[in-house]
């Protein structure tokens, strides 16, 4: 029986793996010949800085996924297709030149992606070319898992409730790519090329190698089969920064260099069997699709509010408001805790997940300052930025978003770092001017007798900053600011 397309175009972008792999699965499947690309879309890479590790962990994920194609075609000559244009420029374009009959790829649900894959669609239509799309990087998507009155979710607990009645092994069943890998077939003679190299696409190599943040289909394997060893203890070890916890699969789940229907069925197994860690886990997961199908439903928390009455919260402005803002984005806060979580993110691109919840609180409730500024600046750094979840956990922090922290919860930064990072052992690996510092007085140098800043070698002032804030005086107009809420 004959299949339903001559030839095919499988389209990668943020699920850089041939294995369990939706939209390949089917393009392989349906179509007698599929040839593979990937774009380093303009429309997003010209905003990004030119030293930028995510870009770098794309490049060095595409040249093992590259070879993975080649691999399991058995030619040298298959492969990927590589651009450097806007997509929705050059995917109707390449479609139009390699004849294809069909373009297959996996669902985007950020607002820039989905007006791209409509100008997409709208093209291939004109060209009598299918547009082909399916889910792949959730386990539940979109409106698949609704309130008894057919609504969207805006609670965490009841929709992971619901996720967990729901899921079975038909959510879980990986794609077996594999069986029907003869239709990859070779590259046009014009496109057997190697992957460009970052200077190449206008970039420069970052610390990527240096922080031996491990990239591509084998760097998640390895990081998942570490973590695997581990999981069962994840309920108690993921709070607390100095010690080895996460997952750290973060990015590998941004970029789909791993499968997030095998990290969660196992997470799923070993729940099945009563680890405690792994339930916690797989409900962290969960978190994650929540925030997706957020973004679908309630398109305005893109930009505003979820709650749309903490619109109305006057924040810090002008020139006190700045300094305040580039003292946290420097870690020159005076808070221990704060200033070393941000010299992590400067540093490396991550940030623990206990610590982006202190620091998006302290910018917050601590210095007034808009949440969506706080935002921005994660969107830029953080090497496993997702929209979704980025602007989930701020409004979470902010207490103005879907199932958050009630306004008048405002986390203490000091206790929160006698509470999870006791013996300062994170705080000095970040701030090694503070490393001679006692237990005692690491948390609080500033309450700390003069004799003991000096046997340190501390100035405040010089060697590190005195708060920029008193957290009692902030927390109480924190409450006067929010009151705006009540009136709503």
């Amino acid at each position: 029986m004959g299949k339903e397309f001559d030839t095919g175009l499988m389209w990668f972008r943020r699920d850089l793996r041939t294995d369990d792999n939706a939209a390949l699965y089917h393009a392989l499947k349906r179509c007698n010949k599929v040839h593979c690309v990937f774009v380093f879309d303009k429309e997003i890479l010209d905003a990004l800085p030119r030293a930028d590790r995510r870009v770098e962990f794309i490049r060095e994920s595409l040249v093992e996924l590259d070879m993975s194609i080649r691999e399991l075609a058995k030619n040298k000559n298959a492969g990927l297709i590589i651009q450097h244009a806007w997509a929705s420029d050059e995917l109707p374009k390449l479609a139009q030149e390699l004849k294809v009959q069909a373009v297959f790829t996996n669902h985007d649900y950020e607002p820039q992606a989905v007006h791209r894959d409509a100008v997409v669609l709208g093209k291939l239509a004109g060209l009598g070319i299918a547009f082909h799309t399916f889910k792949d990087h959730v386990i539940f998507e979109r409106t698949e898992v609704l309130t008894q009155m057919g609504k969207p979710y805006g609670v965490f607990t009841p929709y992971k409730n619901a996720c967990l009645k729901k899921l079975n092994d038909f959510y879980l069943k990986p794609y077996p790519v594999e069986k029907y890998t003869s239709s990859l077939t070779e590259r046009p003679i014009s496109y057997q090329r190697s992957v460009p190299t970052l200077a190449e696409i206008g970039f420069e190599a970052t610390n990527l190698a240096t922080l031996k943040i491990p990239t591509g289909m084998s760097g998640g394997r390895t990081l998942f089969e570490d973590f695997f060893d581990r999981m069962d203890d994840y309920h108690a070890t993921r709070d607390f920064p100095a010690v080895k916890g996460p997952s750290y699969l973060g990015v590998h789940l941004r970029f789909g260099t791993v499968s997030i229907r095998k990290l969660a069925a196992t997470a799923h197994q070993r729940t099945i069997v009563g680890s405690q860690g792994a339930a916690v886990w797989l409900s962290e997961l969960i978190w994650r699709d929540f925030y997706f199908q957020i973004l679908s439903n309630f398109p305005h928390a893109a930009t505003g509010a979820f709650k749309p009455e903490y619109d109305a919260i006057k924040w810090e402005q002008g020139e006190h408001a700045k300094k305040l803002f580039t003292a946290w984005c420097e870690g020159k806060t005076g808070y221990p805790l704060v200033d070393a979580a941000m010299a992590q993110i400067n540093q490396t691109g991550y940030m623990h997940n206990r610590l982006r919840m202190v620091v998006a609180s302290f910018l917050v409730k601590d210095l007034g300052i808009d949440w969506r500024w706080g935002e921005r600046y994660f969107a830029e750094h953080l090497n496993d930025f997702d929209q979704s979840a980025n602007n989930g956990g701020w409004q979470w922090a902010s207490s103005s978003g879907c199932d958050a922290q009630p306004y008048f919860r405002i986390f203490n930064p000091t206790s929160q770092s006698e509470k999870f990072d006791s013996e300062g052992k994170f705080i000095r690996k970040y701030l090694p001017q503070l490393s001679k510092l006692p237990n005692s007085a690491i948390h609080e140098p500033w309450d700390t007798k003069p004799i003991e800043l000096q046997a340190a070698n501390v100035t405040l002032g010089d060697s590190y900053p005195y708060p920029v804030v008193n957290h009692a005086q902030a927390r109480e107009k924190t409450l006067l600011r929010y009151a705006v809420v009540k009136r709503h």
